[in-house]
């Protein structure tokens, strides 16, 4: 009685073991004997053990952070960086028989590829062209990977760290920037200026009396401050207007 009980147990296992599932995101790399014969899935399928042999491949999208890498730019800068790697299956087969392990074999092609991409690049194009460089290293490893069966989405550079005597040179340049840009600002700021005054005296020369209306009004807005002592230039130019204004005012002497 304890055998027929044993065979019918094996037997309910070996036809349970045949029938495996396989979720939306998975497929199922079956080997025939050793040879590739097909990929199945999603859903049931059947397997036939010591026969066929499955693979299970995950088809999600992978995030993958690539450890810090020590990068010498081309002006010769020390720097340390990291990004972040997404990429996903696209071939099954590809993926399992091309690769031992995709997963690794992609880690170390995008942390070899960061490290001679950024190599050819100047500190200063690290900081500010992200996006070109996030371009060149996923169109790189796009290309390598497509014998793996592999799709690399997108890359990300998280990090640029500077040693501290760079970040100190990094701020005596810029501020050195900011101050050559205020010297520029202010001398734009005076030839406007100057090209004013020009315009406003060629304007006051038209008409003497206006350059004594601006004096008065001048006097007006100091006066305004209740100060005890005004000191007002003169010029001698005003006077002889103002004699010749009275002169011709004054009526004319009898001969």
């Amino acid at each position: 009685m304890l055998m027929p009980a044993i065979i019918t147990l094996l037997a309910l296992a070996i036809v349970m073991s045949v029938f495996r599932v396989l979720r939306e995101y998975e497929r199922g790399v079956i080997f025939f004997l050793g040879r590739f014969q097909t990929v199945k899935g999603p859903g049931l399928i059947i397997v036939i053990p010591v026969i066929q042999q499955m693979v299970r491949v995950d088809l999600r999208t992978v995030v993958m952070d690539v450890p810090s890498q020590d990068v010498i730019s081309r002006d010769n800068v020390s720097v340390r960086v990291n990004a972040v790697l997404y990429f996903r299956v696209i071939d099954s087969q590809k993926a399992v028989i091309n690769v031992e392990n995709y997963l690794q074999a992609t880690s170390q092609l995008a942390q070899t590829t960061l490290r001679s991409v950024l190599g050819q690049h100047e500190l200063d194009e690290m900081l500010a062209n992200r996006e070109m460089l996030n371009a060149d290293i996923q169109t790189i490893l796009d290309a390598r990977t497509d014998g793996w069966g592999i799709k690399v989405s997108n890359v990300e550079i998280k990090h640029v760290d500077l040693n501290e005597n760079m970040i100190r040179a990094i701020a005596k340049q810029a501020e050195a920037e900011r101050t050559r840009r205020a010297k520029v600002i202010h001398a734009s700021g005076e030839m406007e200026a100057s090209e004013k005054l020009v315009s406003a005296a060629n304007s006051l020369a038209v008409e003497p009396n206006a350059i004594l209306l601006r004096y008065l009004q001048t006097l007006t807005e100091i006066a305004g401050e209740k100060n005890s002592t005004i000191l007002f230039p003169m010029p001698m130019g005003l006077m002889d207007t103002l004699f010749k204004e009275q002169v011709k005012q004054s009526p004319k002497t009898e001969k």
